[in-house]
C-alpha cells in the first residue's frame, strides 16, 4: 500500500512516502532532515540496461538510495543536490515504451533515471526534488567571483590578473566553463549538455589560431550561440580571458580573438554583469595597434546592436574582421539597380532613405518601402528588420538566378500622384508599378485595353515594331487568367466528343479462387485508362492555352504597329492615361476572403483596396467597388490573427481574411497584418495633417 505520512521533525514538516514500512535514514545520521523517501527502480547501465528496486531517500542535501529500508541497510550510492541539479519530469512517451512513469535527476557526476507506476508517486517525487533544487544558494563559478572583485576594487585589477590564470590567456585545454550552467542533456537542439558544449567551443577558439581561412569556423560557433542562448555569455568571458594577459597583443593569433569578438558584438549583446565585464576589458589601452583598433570598433557595435535573427554570412563575417562596410545590391523599377554600403546595424527604414537620397526623391510626398522579391512572392520588408539579416537568408536559400530572389525598391504608399514629373525618376517607378498590377490582374478594364497596354508596354521598351529585337513573352505583357477565361468562353471544347472510354470488362476464369486477381486486373486497366485520360486532356488544354495565347499575341502585334512613330515617353504617358481610367487607380489590391461579423456571411474572392481617401472592396475583376469606407468612418483596426486583418465602422466590424496564392502572385498572407496596416497608418496620418 502507498500511503504518504506528515509528522514534525525538530519543527519542520516532513512528508514521507513508503512501500511495506519505514526506515527515516538507514544507516544514517539520525539528524538529517528527510523531504521523501520510498521504493523506486533505477535504471543501471551495464552490458545492458537493467532496473533494480531501491529504496531512495530525499534529504535537504542529497538523493541517496539503499539496499533496503531497514535499519542498517547498505548505502548503495547519493547524488548531491545543488543549484545546477536539474529535474526531467515524467512523459507519456517513456510510459508508453515502458509501462513506467520516469523521471531523471541530472547531477555533477551522476545522472538517476528513477521509474514508478503510478504517475502521482513520479510527480510527487519530481516536486519534492525540485523543491530541494530551488531551495540552494547559486553556485557560483571562479571566474564569476574575480570579475566581482574587479569591478569592486579597481586599484588592484592588475594584481588579480596576475594573480589568478584563469582570467589569462592560455594554450591549454578548458576542462570546465567559466560560468554555471546546469547538468543535464536537455536543450532539444541536437546539442549535448550546456556545460559539454562551452569546453567544445573554447577549443573551437584555439582552433583559430592555426586556420588558415576562420570564417567558416567563426559562423559555426556564431551559430551555436545563436541556437544556444547562454553560452554567449560564456564564449564572451572565453573572449576576453584569451585576449588578456599577452605580451604582444598584436600578433596572428591574438588578432583572431578579436576577429571573433568583433562578429560577436555585432550578432549578440551579453547580460549585463558579462557587458559590464568586457566594457571593463575594452577600455584597457593598446596604443597604436590593431587591438585597440578592434576594441575601439567593438564599443561602438555594442551601441547599436540588437540580436539577430540570423547569424551573418560568409561576407558579412569577412568585412567584420576588416572593421569595414559591406556592399548590398537593391534593384528598383527600371533598369539598373543601386550599390549601397551598410553595416550590420543597418535596418530597413535606413536603407530606405539613402536609397532615397541616392536616386533623388526625398521631396516626393509618395512613401517607399524594401521588399524580398522573388518570382514567385514578394514580401515588404519591416522598417527595423536588419538588412544583414536578409542578406543572410537570401545567401543560405537554393541557388537561383539574381533576376529571382534579390532586394527591391520601390513605391509603397500612393499619397499624390499628380505631382509626379513626368521627368523624374519616380514617374518610371509609378509606370512600371502599374504594369505589374496589370499583369497580376489587378488592373480591372476591358480585354481591348488590356491589349492596349501591352502595345504600349512593347513600345516603351522597344520602340516601334521590328522582328529583328526579341519580345518579352507574353506572361510579361498580358494577365494569364484572361488568356484562360478565353477558353471558357469559345465554343471549342476541352473534352473530345464520344463517350468516354470503356472499362475493360474482366472475367476470371476459375471461379471465385480468381477472383481477387481478376479484380485487381480490372481495377489496374481502369487507373490506366483514368491516368491517360487526364493526361489528354492536360494536353490538350495546354494547346488550348498556346493557341489563345497566339491570338492574343497577335493582336497585341497589331496594335503596336500601330504604334510607329510614338517616343518612350509619349507611350508611357498613353499606358498611365489608359489605367487610370479606372477610378480606383492608385490603390493597392489585396486578394482576401471577405466576413462580415455582424450577420455571419461570407464570400469570396475579393479585393481589398487601399487608397489614400479610403478602404474599398472589390469583387475581383470589375472595376466598381462593393463597398467603400472613408477613414473618417472607421473607428478601429489591427490585425487579430496572422492572416486577418480587422476594420470597425460605425454599424459592423469586417474580416478581410487572406486566400492561397498562385503563380507570380503577391503573397498576401505576409501583406495583409502589416502592409495595409501600415499603410492606413500612414494615409490616416496624412489625411489629419
Amino acid at each position: 500500500v502507498h500511503t504518504i505520512f506528515l509528522f514534525w521533525a525538530g519543527g519542520i514538516v516532513v512528508s514521507v512516502s513508503f512501500f511495506e514500512g519505514w526506515v527515516p535514514v538507514p544507516g544514517g545520521s539520525a539528524s538529517a532532515v528527510l523531504a521523501l523517501a520510498g521504493w523506486l527502480y533505477r535504471e543501471v547501465r551495464g552490458s545492458w540496461i537493467r532496473q533494480r528496486r531501491h529504496w531512495f531517500v530525499l534529504t535537504e542535501d542529497s538523493l541517496d538510495h539503499y539496499s533496503g529500508h531497514e535499519k542498517g541497510s547498505r548505502q548503495l550510492g547519493s547524488l548531491v543536490l545543488t543549484s545546477l541539479c536539474s529535474v526531467i519530469w515524467p512523459d507519456k512517451q517513456t510510459y508508453k515504451e515502458t509501462g513506467y512513469w520516469s523521471i531523471t535527476i541530472y547531477g555533477r557526476k551522476h545522472c538517476y533515471r528513477l521509474y514508478t507506476k503510478h504517475f502521482n508517486e513520479a510527480t510527487h517525487w519530481a516536486c519534492a526534488i525540485q523543491k530541494v533544487i530551488d531551495g540552494k544558494a547559486p553556485v557560483e563559478t571562479p571566474t564569476q567571483l574575480l570579475i566581482r572583485d574587479i569591478e569592486s576594487d579597481l586599484e588592484v585589477v592588475e594584481q588579480i590578473y596576475q594573480q589568478n590564470p584563469i582570467l589569462r590567456y592560455t594554450q591549454s585545454p578548458l576542462y570546465a566553463p567559466l560560468l554555471p550552467f546546469p547538468y543535464g542533456d536537455h536543450n532539444g537542439k541536437g546539442y549535448s549538455a550546456l556545460r559539454d558544449e562551452a569546453v567544445k567551443l573554447f577549443h573551437s577558439l584555439q582552433q583559430l589560431e592555426v586556420l588558415q581561412d576562420p570564417v567558416a569556423l567563426i559562423q559555426g560557433m556564431l551559430q551555436t550561440c545563436l541556437d544556444l542562448h547562454p553560452l554567449r555569455d560564456e564564449v564572451y568571458c572565453q573572449l576576453v580571458k584569451q585576449t588578456t594577459g599577452t605580451d604582444n597583443p598584436n600578433t596572428a593569433v591574438q588578432l583572431r580573438y578579436w576577429q571573433l569578438l568583433t562578429c560577436m558584438s555585432c550578432t549578440f549583446l551579453p547580460g549585463l554583469p558579462v557587458l559590464s565585464y568586457l566594457q571593463f576589458h575594452l577600455k584597457r589601452r593598446w596604443p597604436g595597434t590593431e587591438a585597440d583598433s578592434y576594441a575601439s570598433f567593438i564599443r561602438k557595435a555594442l551601441e547599436k546592436t540588437r540580436c539577430r535573427e540570423l547569424v551573418p554570412s560568409w561576407e558579412e563575417i569577412r568585412a567584420l574582421v576588416r572593421r569595414r562596410e559591406m556592399l548590398c545590391t537593391v534593384h528598383h523599377p527600371g533598369p539598373g539597380s543601386c550599390q549601397l554600403p551598410i553595416s550590420s546595424h543597418t535596418t530597413a527604414d535606413e536603407l530606405v532613405m539613402k536609397m532615397l537620397e541616392r536616386l533623388g526623391l526625398q521631396e516626393s510626398r509618395n512613401t517607399f518601402a524594401l521588399f524580398e522579391r522573388s518570382i514567385h512572392r514578394e514580401q515588404v520588408v519591416g522598417g527595423s528588420t536588419i538588412v544583414a539579416d536578409i542578406l543572410t537568408n537570401l545567401s543560405a536559400k537554393e541557388p537561383e538566378s539574381d533576376a529571382q530572389r534579390r532586394l527591391y525598391f520601390k513605391l509603397y504608399c500612393f499619397l499624390d500622384m499628380e505631382s509626379i514629373s513626368s521627368e523624374s525618376v519616380e514617374y518610371i517607378f509609378l509606370f512600371e508599378q502599374c504594369h505589374e498590377m496589370m499583369v497580376r490582374g489587378h488592373l480591372p478594364t476591358s480585354e481591348e485595353d488590356l491589349q492596349a497596354l501591352a502595345a504600349l508596354r512593347l513600345q516603351t521598351l522597344i520602340g516601334d515594331f521590328t522582328t529583328h529585337s526579341p519580345c518579352p513573352p507574353l506572361d510579361e505583357l498580358f494577365p494569364r487568367h484572361v488568356v484562360e477565361a478565353r477558353i471558357l468562353l469559345t465554343p471549342k471544347s476541352i473534352q473530345p466528343p464520344g463517350d468516354a472510354p470503356a472499362v475493360p470488362h474482366v472475367v476470371a476464369p476459375g471461379g471465385p479462387q480468381c477472383f481477387c486477381s481478376g479484380f485487381r486486373t480490372l481495377w489496374g486497366h481502369a487507373a490506366a485508362a483514368a491516368h491517360k485520360q487526364k493526361a489528354e486532356q492536360d494536353l490538350r488544354l495546354r494547346s488550348r492555352l498556346k493557341e489563345e495565347g497566339v491570338l492574343v499575341m497577335g493582336a497585341i502585334m497589331e496594335r503596336w504597329k500601330g504604334l510607329a512613330g510614338y517616343s518612350q515617353q509619349e507611350s508611357m504617358a498613353t499606358y498611365l492615361s489608359i489605367a487610370k481610367r479606372w477610378p480606383g487607380f492608385g490603390c493597392t489590391l489585396y486578394d482576401v476572403d471577405f466576413y462580415i461579423s455582424s450577420t455571419g456571411s461570407f464570400c469570396q474572392k475579393l479585393w481589398l483596396g487601399v487608397s489614400a481617401q479610403s478602404l474599398c472592396v472589390y469583387k475581383q475583376g470589375e472595376p466598381e467597388p462593393l463597398e467603400t469606407f472613408p477613414y473618417s468612418q472607421i473607428s478601429s483596426y489591427g490585425a487579430s490573427d496572422s492572416s486577418t486583418f480587422k476594420v470597425a465602422t460605425g454599424d459592423c466590424n469586417l474580416l478581410f481574411e487572406t486566400s492561397k496564392v498562385g503563380l507570380r502572385e503577391v503573397d498576401p498572407s505576409q501583406f495583409l497584418t502589416e502592409r495595409p496596416l501600415v499603410e492606413f497608418l500612414k494615409f490616416k496620418e496624412a489625411k489629419q495633417i
